[in-house]
């Protein structure tokens, strides 16, 4: 069979010749021979799965990117099918490369990973937006307004149009809504604020500081707010400098251990 033979199957010739070029297919076996026949039924299909795959423009994703995705879907559907069951290939085809667009969709072009069943919620959230802001005196749809029209709950609803804003993004570049001008998105991020680190920690030593003696307090503070030496201190208190230090050193390791998680 040589490729002349083969065109694009819109006439009821141009289907028995691929029925027949089906039958060879299958009958031959594996090798050069059989590639080449296999070359020329894909060749044969592929202006019908190109136009599956402009079914699917608009929808943010480039048109060679979906054609490639319709081939694919088109190279399973040539491989898998048995033209002894008696159905014609298009009728296996066209839901076999349906499928494999709508996979990619799926599962390659969300932005953000989403599970199948808030996918699915998605795509009944839009459809019934899409339906009720064509009726007389539309409104923006509440997730009540959803639920009603979907026979979905109230809870479902609000998560498939949350999931809305979930298949593409705002590049971190892009510009908030409302702003003035000359603020990004990575602008208003927040950063890790190092004295969060600092606050726990006095929080977590409050309740031994509470609990120690007097004496050992005024040494805290004197040493540790006031910056006042250990000697100076000892002088103010009346004891020696290396009482100070042992005082020092005694009451911290006392505070950390009284801070630190109890083990289980």
């Amino acid at each position: 069979m040589t490729s002349s033979q083969l065109s694009e199957p819109d006439s009821g010739k141009d289907a028995l010749t691929s029925d027949q070029a089906f039958r060879e297919l299958s009958a031959l076996p594996p090798g050069p021979e059989r590639r080449a026949c296999r070359s020329q039924v894909i060749d044969l299909w592929l202006p019908m799965a190109y136009r599956l795959a402009t079914r699917f423009r608009n929808r943010g994703e480039p048109m060679d990117d979906l054609r490639q995705v319709a081939a694919m879907g088109l190279v399973k559907a040539v491989d898998r099918f048995d033209p002894a069951r008696g159905k014609a290939f298009e009728t296996y085809a066209i839901p076999t490369v349906t499928g494999e667009l709508k996979r990619h969709f799926r599962d390659h072009t969300w932005a953000v990973h989403v599970p199948r069943r808030v996918q699915e919620l998605r795509n009944q959230v839009r459809l019934s937006q899409r339906d009720l802001s064509q009726r007389p005196s539309a409104h923006n749809p509440t997730p009540a307004d959803i639920a009603a029209d979907t026979g979905l709950s109230e809870e479902d609803a609000n998560l498939g149009m949350q999931a809305m804003g979930s298949y593409s993004v705002y590049s971190l570049d892009a510009e908030p809504a409302g702003a003035d001008g000359g603020t990004s998105l990575a602008d208003r991020l927040g950063s890790r604020d190092r004295a969060l680190e600092t606050v726990l920690e006095r929080e977590s030593v409050k309740p031994g500081l509470r609990e120690l003696p007097e004496r050992e307090r005024t040494i805290l503070y004197l040493r540790y707010f006031r910056d006042m030496s250990q000697n100076t201190i000892g002088q103010r208190l009346g004891i020696s400098q290396m009482h100070v230090s042992r005082l020092l050193r005694q009451t911290c390791e006392q505070l950390r251990a009284d801070a630190m998680p109890k083990a289980a």
